[in-house]
């Protein structure tokens, strides 16, 4: 029977207690020279040593010899290498390989993940026993996703969950060896075994296998099948991320809840859904009998005897969401957003932060002698931008006091705890910088900071079917607006103030991050991928301008400070990685943040090759007349 674990430390083989005689006393039989090359000795630590009674170990590739079989392993990122050390190890009589692996998720990225550790054996021949970690780590920004699978030849014989709330998952088959053999014995292997050098060997008295009539007899191990692989659907995979995420950033912080304003708009409202896609995993696993979720339930709470029959009465009790309107809201998105937290269960806040706008500005007068108006009451560009931001502002200070005295005012169980203030800008907006640094995009995370403004829209539109929350269809239907500009200046259009639309900002996400390309290297892959679309002019224009406001808002993702010295400061808000194209500025993502924002040889480059092809085009269709 082999075994294997999701969050646990690595994947283990079965062996009963008697036949571990000779375990310790196993060597390392050293025949080859390619010894040198995959081992080396190590000194251990004096505390290690009085523990094992040595003094060295080697340490390196190595293939463990039992009795019956033999073990290879490779671990992680070695599985995605061209010529992984699973390879050389089978060709070299490994029949079992185990992969303890830390594998991030990322959206519709696992079938890709799980085809390739299929494939390593389908080709091969053997036993992969792959093990994943789930949940959160230490690494916050990271979602570990599970999918640990047992494979034979390329089948797969048994896979855990794709997210869950359990902290670690145990999955079994049982396997004939003998498959393996026969099937290495029907395919193209035998001169590349022949050639592989030897792998060091180290000899266990173990003993792997059972006779068959003892599986027959045990009436509880029969040789498993082969299933097909699940793998969530994307917006599934939306849920259940995020969800695990909140609840395991909450349960471990031991805050008392999130904090949301709520704008009314298809962001917000995506990050309220996370929620209460949350509490459905949470009442779900407690349903299904996971003590652990029910006593953290009770510990967030802060009522011992709580079991939630609903999400709707978790998000109730850890739930605070909060419409920060001004005199240039709409009536229609402050309805929704009351009506929305209704339909979830959130307790929700409905207020005007006017009076804070007024006083700012009132500030602004005294110190600088200048009343800021609006460019439709005369006002310039730079004026029409500080009243925007000031309204910004002022709603992420306000929503910080809401959280700390929020359980205060309730009178909650957790009463004085504070909660965690959610944010809700997502990645395009990120990447594009169209935000107010210092606005609501700051908080303390932020679940939708590495999800598209398109799958927020496929996102609430599969929760409207699969929630039942009809309230959704106004959320996607809706214009995208910031509502900062007097109603008589008409909508305020996100797509039409940044002069793209999120399609294709993610497209330009995906072309400067995972195919690395600068200004002129897309441009010249988007006249391609855009000859339908756009005129080279056209093309050429929606490129520099991405560059250019991408270029000159990096400081919004990320700030360095220090004289020489390699700190960063983060002003994007932690957020789930999700995306190859996250922003986020970390280890997925180390470019530099100051650019020259006009870029003088790229944009030049481009130019001139739009005027060349504009020329050649225009020469073509004279001589077609």
């Amino acid at each position: 029977m082999v075994e294997t674990e999701t969050g646990g430390e690595s994947p283990m083989l079965q062996h009963s207690p008697e036949t571990t005689e000779g375990l310790s006393g196993g060597g390392i039989v050293k025949g080859s020279s390619i010894v040198d090359a995959l081992q080396e000795t190590y000194y251990l630590e004096d505390i290690m040593g009085r523990v094992t009674g040595q003094k060295v170990v080697d340490i390196g590739d190595g293939i463990v010899s039992t009795v019956d079989s033999a073990i290879g392993t490779e671990t992680c990122e070695e599985l995605f290498v061209p010529n992984n050390p699973s390879i050389g190890q089978g060709l070299n009589g490994a029949e079992v390989i185990s992969n303890s692996s830390a594998s991030h998720a990322q959206l519709r990225k696992l079938r890709q993940r799980l085809d390739l550790i299929a494939n390593s054996t389908r080709k091969l021949g053997g036993i992969y026993i792959y093990s994943n970690m789930t949940g959160v780590d230490g690494e916050a920004r990271q979602m570990f996703d599970g999918s640990s699978m047992i494979i034979l030849n390329g089948k797969v014989l048994a896979q855990s969950s794709q997210f869950s709330l359990k902290r670690v998952e145990v999955i079994t088959a049982t396997v004939d060896l003998e498959e393996v053999r026969s099937y290495r014995s029907s395919i193209s292997r035998n001169l590349q075994a022949a050639a592989q050098p030897e792998y060091p060997r180290i000899e266990a008295g173990l003993r792997l296998s059972r006779p068959v009539d003892e599986i027959f007899l045990s009436g509880g191990m029969p040789i498993s099948k082969e299933i097909d692989i699940q793998v969530l659907d994307p917006m599934a995979e939306i849920w259940k991320s995020t969800g695990v995420w909140l609840w395991q950033y909450l349960t471990i912080t031991n805050s008392a809840g999130f904090l949301l304003p709520l704008s009314g708009g298809a962001d917000s409202c995506t990050t309220a859904l996370m929620v209460f896609g949350m509490a459905i995993l949470v009442v779900q696993s407690i349903e299904e009998g996971d003590e652990r979720v029910l006593a953290d339930a009770r510990r967030i709470t802060g009522e011992k005897d709580f079991i939630p029959q609903r999400p709707q009465d978790l998000v109730a009790r850890i739930f605070h969401t909060v419409y920060m309107g001004t005199v240039n809201s709409g009536k229609e998105t402050r309805s929704r957003a009351a009506r929305l937290a209704s339909q979830i269960g959130a307790f929700h806040s409905d207020t005007n932060c006017d009076d804070a706008v007024n006083a700012h500005e009132a500030m602004i007068q005294q110190t600088l002698g200048l009343v800021p108006k609006y460019t439709v009451a005369g006002g310039s560009n730079q004026e029409n931008l500080a009243k925007q931001n000031i309204q910004a502002r002022s709603r992420m200070v306000f929503a910080y006091s809401l959280a700390q005295l929020s359980t205060t005012a309730r009178n909650t169980a957790r009463k004085g705890a504070a909660l965690l203030v959610l944010s809700s800008a997502n990645v395009d907006e990120c990447l594009r910088g169209y935000l107010t640094k210092y606005d609501c995009s700051s908080a303390d995370i932020n679940p939708l900071g590495s999800i598209s403004k398109t799958d927020v829209r496929r996102f609430a539109q599969w929760a409207r079917n699969e929630w039942k929350l009809s309230i959704l269809d106004e959320f996607i239907s809706a214009v995208p607006t910031a509502e900062l500009l007097p109603l008589s200046a008409g909508i305020q259009s996100d797509e039409e103030e940044m002069g793209l639309s999120y399609e294709e900002l993610s497209v330009f996400g995906l072309l400067r991050k995972v195919d690395k390309l600068g200004p002129w290297g897309a441009y010249l892959r988007l006249l391609g991928d855009w000859k339908e679309k756009c005129t080279p002019r056209e093309t050429a224009e929606k490129t520099m301008r991405f560059y250019k406001f991408y270029a000159m808002n990096r400081h919004k993702s990320t700030v360095s400070s220090g004289l020489g010295l390699l700190f960063r400061v983060w002003v994007l808000t932690p957020a789930l990685h999700l995306s190859a194209y996250n922003p986020d500025d970390n280890r997925h993502d180390l470019r530099p943040f100051l650019y020259v924002i006009n870029w003088p040889w790229q944009f030049g480059k481009i130019q001139q090759h739009v005027d060349q092809l504009e020329a050649r085009m225009g020469k073509k269709t004279v001589e077609g007349d």
